[in-house]
């Protein structure tokens, strides 16, 4: 496909999408419709992303990290979308082993059969931006490096220029939807899909993966139950990467684990422990734990060593049966959380672990996800009645309350969130996808995982860390109180001025429903004033201008049916 018809495609489907779902989300609610919208929304989205599903297989390049990205959004995207989208990593198509050899070819600077003793023509797997290939290196690498079985990456042919063309596609939507005021409040688009640029960008730069498959095996040096590549240094460059083969059982393969005598139910759970590890350890992880990039390797022999989901950590558990161990690929996509956000991660974890709703809250605020203006008292009254209601509960525990009670704490909840100028800081895009597949993952290989009881032993080292630090935190408190009384006189003041002014607003929502419904009544009467007009128009033109006149009266039975729709509504 042509460069500019790619790109024209792209918008189309945008524009035409975004136009829809305002339409639905919009515009019919603003005027009385949205029981009409909601009626048909989740038919309505489950084409959505089907069509989208079609075309990024179409297309590929971003269209299919985009999608990727979309699935694991399970904490703001309803099912119907994410169940679609799930399978886009399994769905790639091949490149012809012709452009394969000719691209590796020249990166290497020597022919296939001389770099290796033997390539396997069919991909052992086919991403959107490149495929792996399984290959022996030649007998001098071999000694040289000591390994024989490799796996080779090889970036797609044009890639560079599909990735470009698709990010400038990405930059022309996330514009239109920063004219959205809906959006623009809770995210800022063009950063978001700048940060979505430069992952990509190092994506497709095999030397800078490398350099991120040594510093995660450097990292997990110490953990025995974790397997990471080795890289060939002397066969890889900037768009062919070769490393040694890991690959084993398929991590959600739980046939295959069952098979090895391996319980489905301890990967799940030293899988979470690992990547909690990464994420509140040195900060750095693997941010694209799909099932494709994991797998779980019997070990056999003197290999064994420690038995594997031991490792060196006092929460890793004794599993009977062979030892494993759970080998991470593809290092493209990896995430760094800066001391700011960690710290702020810190508080969200002993939030969650404690049900504190106030703490959770004020970590949210310290991270950034909700913005300084925001009145956080009914979210800290939202979120302490979730862990009152649902706090420790599984997936499968979930699946057992009943639906009803769901439905309608989901329906006051969302009310709750939608309220909120919520915003997504651009260094939480990683931590999120990984945590969302983690989460997703754990629980297909444990319909009983909690990921509550996975995030409580880093909680406890961490709250043992604060008691450990207890005189700094009275000191802390203790500015903290003297602060807020030199404050106080301020604040009084002016709150004062708020009064005289009468400046002072109450956030009370009932009377906050009873305007809505105030809101919706005079919409009904403008477009009963409406249609009026448009009759009247139409009649008194009707012997001067018959045409147009006939236009006007056939006109106004559109505000009539809007008008007498939305008065039978309660």
């Amino acid at each position: 496909m042509a460069p500019s018809r790619r790109y024209r495609v792209i918008l189309r489907f945008a524009f035409i999408h975004l136009v829809q779902t305002w339409w639905f989300e919009l515009f019919l609610p603003r005027i009385g419709l949205g029981a009409l919208s909601a009626r048909g929304r989740a038919d309505r989205l489950r084409r959505m992303a089907e069509r989208f599903h079609v075309l990024a297989v179409r297309l590929g390049g971003l269209m299919i990290k985009v999608g990727q990205f979309l699935s694991s959004r399970l904490d703001v995207l309803p099912p119907e979308v994410t169940k679609e989208l799930e399978d886009l990593q399994d769905e790639v198509p091949p490149v012809p082993f012709s452009e394969i050899r000719a691209l590796a070819e020249a990166e290497l600077g020597v022919g296939l059969d001389v770099a290796f003793s033997s390539f396997d023509v069919t991909p052992l797997a086919a991403a959107s931006l490149g495929q792996a290939h399984r290959a022996r290196l030649s007998p001098d690498d071999a000694a040289a490096s000591g390994t024989e079985e490799v796996v080779v990456k090889v970036q797609r042919p044009g890639i560079e220029t599909i990735v470009d063309i698709d990010l400038a596609a990405l930059r022309r939507i996330a514009g239109w939807l920063s004219r959205i005021r809906l959006v623009a409040r809770r995210v800022n688009m063009p950063a978001l899909v700048e940060e979505f640029a430069e992952i990509s960008l190092a994506e497709i730069d095999y030397l800078h993966e490398a350099a991120n498959a040594e510093r995660f095996a450097e990292n997990l040096a110490t953990d025995a139950s974790v397997n990471v590549p080795d890289v060939v240094w002397e066969r890889t460059t900037r768009r062919v990467l070769t490393l040694t083969d890991v690959t084993a059982i398929k991590i959600n393969d739980t046939a295959g684990l069952l098979a090895a005598g391996i319980d489905p139910s301890a990967v799940a759970s030293r899988f979470a422990a690992v990547m909690f590890a990464q994420l509140f350890g040195d900060g750095f992880f693997h941010a694209d734990p799909h099932p494709g990039n994991l797998f779980v390797t019997v070990r056999t022999g003197s290999e064994a060593g420690p038995q594997a989901g031991t490792a060196t950590s006092s929460e890793a558990r004794s599993e009977a049966g062979p030892a494993w161990q759970l080998s991470f690929v593809d290092f493209g996509m990896m995430g760094e959380i800066p001391d700011s956000l960690r710290a702020g991660l810190r508080e969200l974890v002993i939030g969650v672990a404690a049900r504190d709703g106030k703490r959770l809250v004020a970590s949210i605020e310290d991270i950034g996800v909700v913005l300084p203006s925001a009145d956080i008292s009914e979210l800290e009254r939202a979120m302490t009645q979730l862990f009152a209601r649902f706090g420790g509960m599984s997936i499968a525990d979930l699946r057992r309350v009943d639906e009803a009670e769901l439905r309608d704490f989901a329906v006051e909840f969302g009310e709750v969130v939608r309220g909120m100028p919520f915003q997504l800081p651009e260094n939480l895009l990683l931590v999120i996808r990984a945590m969302s597949l983690t989460s997703g993952l754990c629980t297909s290989l444990d319909p009983e995982f909690n990921m509550w009881e996975s995030v409580e032993p880093y909680a406890a080292a961490l709250l043992r860390e604060e008691r450990g630090d207890l005189a700094a935190h009275l000191g802390h408190e203790a500015l903290s109180f003297a602060s807020d009384v030199v404050r106080l006189p301020a604040r009084l003041h002016s709150l004062a001025g708020r009064i005289e002014d009468g400046r002072l607003t109450v956030g009370t929502p009932q009377l906050e429903r009873r305007m809505t419904r105030l809101e919706r009544t005079a919409r009904r009467v403008v477009w009963a004033i409406v249609f009026a007009g448009l009759l009247i128009a139409g009649a008194l033109l009707r012997d001067e201008e018959p045409t147009f006149g006939a236009v006007l009266m056939v006109a106004s039975a559109i505000p009539l049916s809007i008008a007498v729709i939305t008065f039978r509504r309660p």
